[in-house]
């Protein structure tokens, strides 16, 4: 039976990806040159995906157009769920994907590239998201009185789940694994009941 995978914002072709750091000042990804990220990314992807598997990608696949080739040489039936760079004609990417969308809604979770907004949340137990790479959605500590500014604590907000590539060892994520690790943080799994805004 084919599985179903989740990738994001692997950015083939982006050199500045390469020299990008983490708050505490180290490298984002381990490599300095964006053609052997790309090949090392493509070898990863394709240890895990087979031909006949799903593939929901979560945004950000490519930063320059001469990198949209090296998408045809990951497995899988892949669906594109657009991100902030993803910014070519729609028919560039329909060589190499199945489906556009803006977001994808499974098993009462919301799939999106950027994080939705807490409001937007509504009854999903969970957004899927990409584009924060090394970092995670805070929950509010509260709000400034005098400016009316969100204040953000360090505690991982549990209803929002990074899948980029710097959290799942630079390889797509098997669906069921990030759902443990969404129930693991204290995350919910499925749609919520109640008299939640829906969308």
């Amino acid at each position: 039976m084919p599985a179903v995978f989740l990738y994001s914002d692997p950015h083939f072709g982006h050199a500045g990806v390469c020299r990008f750091l983490r708050e505490d000042g180290s490298k984002l990804r381990p490599w300095n040159d964006p053609a052997e990220m790309d090949e090392e990314l493509v070898k990863r992807f394709n240890e895990r995906v087979r031909p006949n598997d799903k593939c929901y990608f979560l945004g950000d696949v490519v930063i320059n157009r001469k990198a949209l080739p090296t998408l045809a040489r990951l497995n899988g039936d892949k669906v594109l769920i657009r991100g902030n760079h993803d910014i070519f004609r729609d028919d560039e990417y329909r060589q190499y994907f199945r489906e556009l969308r803006a977001y994808h809604v499974m098993n009462g979770l919301i799939l999106s590239h950027i994080p939705v907004h807490e409001a937007s949340l509504g009854r999903f137990g969970c957004n899927i998201h990409g584009h924060l790479h090394a970092s995670r959605v805070k929950r509010a500590r509260g709000v400034n009185a005098k400016t009316g500014e969100v204040l953000y604590g360090t505690e991982i907000d549990p209803r929002y789940w990074c899948a980029c590539v710097e959290a799942t060892d630079f390889a797509p994520i098997l669906f069921e694994d990030a759902l443990k690790k969404i129930v693991e943080q204290g995350g919910h799994i499925g749609f919520k009941s109640g008299n939640d805004h829906t969308m």
